[in-house]
């Protein structure tokens, strides 16, 4: 049916042309669509919508929030921070991390993490820390960047491969941490309804550290 009444409707495409063609057909040069496509009324694509920009001052609102000036202590050195994802060009998400070449060098499954952050919670560069948020916890190295702004701290996506059943001899050598063993489910988009997959709330503690206290307890 989209083949039959789609843009292309005048060059007789049907689910049995592209049979009898296995190898494709040529429909020439794109032909342009717009603005005969846009329903609008004056034919221009509208990016300020009234919902969108209705929800503004909410967005305002939450990065006022998680200003480093508005950071409140837990008691123990621990600030709120919110985690963001990242992607690195060598790794195209996880697909690539099984070419020993595109994962070979310095480790990239760091968390990013501001100078004057690390120097609250005593962090060092390299140093082994704990992300904790709601629902899981991971440990991985620090990178302490001038690239992340205060307050925010950064882990890239398709890490992990130390599950059981993995078979990638390479990934499992460079496992890492997944990401999404910290994505909060009940963190949702409030204007979308999308899961937020990005800016969950986390605390960081350096490994050492948390080492000491619990050495401390059982003594």
């Amino acid at each position: 049916m989209a083949l039959r009444y789609g843009f292309y409707k005048a060059d007789n495409l049907s689910v049995q042309a592209l049979r009898d063609n296995p190898h494709g057909i040529d429909l020439g040069p794109l032909r342009s669509q717009l603005p005969e496509r846009l329903t609008t009324a004056n034919a221009r694509i509208d990016i300020a919508t009234a919902p969108f920009l209705t929800d503004l001052a909410r967005a305002r609102q939450t990065l006022d929030t998680l200003h480093p000036s508005t950071l409140k202590s837990s008691g123990s050195q621990h600030y709120s921070l919110t985690l963001i994802s990242r992607r690195h060009l060598r790794d195209n998400n996880s697909w690539m991390h099984n070419a020993y070449r595109l994962v070979k060098g310095r480790n990239r499954c760091t968390l990013q993490i501001n100078p004057a952050d690390a120097l609250r919670f005593g962090v060092e560069n390299g140093q082994s820390v704990r992300v904790q948020s709601r629902v899981g916890r991971v440990e991985l190295p620090a990178e302490v960047t001038e690239d992340m702004m205060p307050g925010v701290v950064s882990m890239p996506h398709g890490y992990g491969h130390n599950r059981p059943g993995i078979s990638l001899d390479v990934a499992q050598a460079h496992a890492g941490v997944s990401i999404n063993d910290l994505t909060d489910e009940t963190l949702l988009d409030e204007l979308t309804g999308n899961a937020a997959l990005t800016g969950v709330a986390v605390v960081v503690s350096p490994v050492a550290v948390l080492a000491a206290v619990l050495s401390t307890v059982d003594s």
